[in-house]
């Protein structure tokens, strides 16, 4: 059987992962992901309680276990890009860079480094080989089906891959850990932004970026003041709540413009956009299905609808995507993902949002 290197969070999905491996007879070297960021918050998926969790899944279930300090490519990487996407106004993405740079990059290094075949993870996702190659398709359970995230893994990374989970039901994933004796099995889910204490961005952003905490202008759609923010990183498109703004009248943040540090909100329907160009657009396949339009579905945020679409490659790693029917609130900064069915075709960082 080929040796494996698994990806552990010290969660239950990638700890059932694990040892599911181990049970089939796969060489499994657990590793675990040191931030040093969290040694002195105990928080996310990468904390001490986490490393504690991922080494007690390792002692049971026989397979060594390392550590592994990726702090130098994460924030090289991660950080790096939620800064500058906080810079120019976008909302980042940082789980999915950090699925792209780090769980399939440098652990995949780490295996080549180490000499090991293969690379697993606990997400629910699952690939298949065809006539022209891998393909990457939706987890069997809808409700924790995680494409979305890893939508820019390429023909190297699949080939190397494993996701045992993703064709299980969580609550199969659970019973499992339950069967090996995991003391992770009623643990719940983590959806915190790992190197934010308490997943709060906001908080991370007004401690490490200052440059960013500048007061500034709340205004209308035609440009008047109606109010004051303390640093326009700290809103999203499509945003309610928060604001600062009392107008007697749900007012949502429209858009956000860095060089004039300006919030803008408005109406709902302003909000009303009939398509995006995304970049940095990779295909799981190496290449887009041709070379004109095609119809697909796209989804622009993690937890969202498919929405039926039609996208058309431009070049230079770039796609617009042109919805049947008018999408709100398209954030600049999260990912577009087109899918066909079950199988993900591909995605990218939303640039724009056409009105």
């Amino acid at each position: 059987m080929p040796s494996v290197l698994v990806a552990m969070s010290g969660g239950v999905d990638s700890s059932v992962a694990a040892c599911l491996l181990k049970e089939q007879g796969f060489d499994v070297l657990g590793s675990h992901m040191r931030l040093v960021h969290l040694d002195a918050v105990d928080h996310g998926c990468c904390g001490p309680s986490a490393r504690r969790d991922a080494a007690e899944t390792a002692r049971i279930a026989g397979f060594p276990f390392e550590i592994c300090d990726f702090t130098e490519a994460f924030d090289r990487t991660v950080l790096a890009d939620f800064a500058s996407e906080h810079e120019a106004g976008r909302t980042p993405n940082p789980c999915a860079r950090c699925n792209g740079e780090i769980k399939f990059g440098a652990f995949l290094e780490r295996a080549e480094e180490l000499g090991i075949d293969m690379v697993a993870s606990g997400h629910y996702v699952r690939r298949a080989e065809g006539a022209a190659g891998w393909r990457l398709l939706r987890g069997v359970d809808r409700a924790k089906d995680q494409s979305y995230m890893l939508h820019m893994l390429g023909q190297r990374a699949l080939a190397r891959s494993l996701f045992p989970v993703g064709e299980l039901p969580k609550a199969e994933t659970r019973a499992l850990a339950e069967r090996f004796g995991l003391p992770v099995a009623t643990k719940p889910d983590s959806q915190e932004l790992c190197f934010a204490p308490s997943g709060d961005a906001g908080a991370y952003a007004r401690a490490n970026l200052p440059h960013l905490v500048r007061e500034g202008d709340v205004v209308d759609p035609a440009g008047a003041v109606i109010g004051r923010h303390k640093g326009a990183s700290s809103f999203t498109i499509g945003q309610r709540r928060g604001t600062g703004v009392a107008t007697g009248e749900r007012r949502y943040v429209v858009d956000i413009e860095p060089n004039a540090n300006r919030v803008v909100v408005g109406a709902i329907e302003l909000l009303d956009r009939r398509g995006l160009v995304a970049d940095r657009f990779s295909w799981i396949a190496g290449q887009p299905p041709g070379a004109g339009p095609f119809d697909a579905e796209v989804r622009i945020r993690s937890h969202g609808d498919d929405v039926p679409c039609v996208a058309e490659p431009l070049g230079d790693d770039r796609v617009c995507v042109e919805f049947r029917a008018p999408q709100r609130a398209v954030a600049p900064g999260q990912s577009a993902v087109l899918y066909v069915g079950d199988e993900v075709l591909g995605g990218g960082r939303i640039v724009e949002a056409i009105r």
